[in-house]
């Protein structure tokens, strides 16, 4: 398997930003742009149309935020007149399944299962209750437009959610009034290309060497999956005693076989996370860039690098390499790497 990071071409400095999230929003054009890039404090949101659907996602048990989101409900649904969204777990919760008082507003919830239910093109935002943790987790529910997301700071990390619950009112109906400055985060689209076991083989044999899906194109028998990463990529070297052996390319040209516990890859969202835990720098999240971190490097040649957004990167067990590696994307979809698969950006 190989991990595949597209490459991004509309720009030499780094991809265009997004200017629509979900059915409805988009950001405010404004001509004053440098390299293709607003200046963050002028980024604003507005609507197309007035939003009328609101995904709510509640950290999962965690009793501390069932009173904030039973009256985050009532408040969208009796004063906003919002279609309000919920994942069906949440409802299992019985402090919520219970509350009689409570079961007026239930029965006005959409609810969906999670890679079940395809809701990208039925909400119009999103309103987080939990730490990072849940925001990321909203980021992959929506593998293509991301409808805006708010999140309030009631978990035990708050990097991404900026929001006090205790002024919810006046906030969200700023949001739903399309009076709010929007802040925007880069993801990873990152493509894992399996090598079927079958042909395991052939390969050994010298046959089939190239490993390079262009253009999307690819041999029938190869299963490729494609994720949005709004942190990281990690790829370690899972429950094995040996250290991880794993080619990188960048551009198509090998640039290390990085040795260790594995490699972070990540956004400039993502540096303020595993990535400066082993040793990285932050970046600004408005900086076109890419993070590579090695985890306890064997050798003292390789340390933290950026590169530019625009780059194609890939990754691959060394040929060599004594036992396969696991890769995650947001800590989620973990995953065994063997020999001929890859992973390219």
């Amino acid at each position: 398997m190989f991990l595949c990071f597209l490459r991004r071409t509309r720009s030499l400095h780094g991809p265009s930003p997004v200017t629509k999230f979900g059915p409805k929003a988009c950001m405010l054009q404004n001509p004053k742009a440098i390299m293709h890039i607003q200046d963050p404090a002028s980024q604003q949101l507005t609507w197309n149309k007035p939003p009328k659907s609101v995904l709510v996602i509640k950290k999962i048990r965690d009793a501390s935020l069932l009173q904030p989101f039973k009256e985050l409900c009532i408040f969208l649904t009796e004063s906003k007149n919002m279609i309000v969204y919920v994942e069906r777990k949440v409802l299992e919760d019985p402090e919520i399944a219970n509350d009689e008082s409570f079961g007026v507003v239930i029965k006005k919830f959409c609810t969906f299962k999670e890679d079940f239910d395809d809701i990208s093109d039925r909400v119009d935002f999103i309103i987080c209750l939990g730490g990072d943790g849940t925001l990321l987790y909203a980021s992959s529910l929506f593998q293509e437009s991301v409808p805006p997301v708010m999140a309030f700071h009631l978990g035990s990390l708050g990097f991404l959610t900026p929001f006090n619950f205790d002024t919810y009112q006046s906030q969200v109906t700023q949001i739903i009034e399309g009076n709010a400055a929007i802040i925007l985060r880069s993801r990873l689209k990152v493509k894992v290309v399996k090598e079927p076991r079958e042909k395991k083989a052939v390969q050994d044999r010298g046959e089939e060497k190239g490993l390079i899906v262009k253009n999307g194109e690819s041999e029938i028998s190869r299963r490729t999956v494609q994720y949005q990463v709004l942190n990281e990529v990690v790829v370690d070297r899972g429950p094995s005693s040996y250290l991880s052996n794993v080619d990188l390319f960048l551009d198509g040209h090998l640039i290390t076989t990085v040795q260790g516990d594995g490699v972070i890859v990540s956004t400039p969202t993502g540096s303020t996370a595993y990535a400066v835990a082993a040793g990285a720098s932050m970046i600004h999240p408005n900086v076109p860039a890419i993070l590579i971190t090695p985890i306890c490097p064997h050798s003292l040649s390789f340390r933290p690098i950026v590169v530019p957004a625009g780059v194609e990167l890939k990754i691959m067990l060394c040929p060599d390499a004594r036992n396969t590696a696991w890769v995650s994307f947001d800590g989620r979809k973990r995953q065994e790497i063997c020999h001929g698969d890859r992973c390219v950006r």
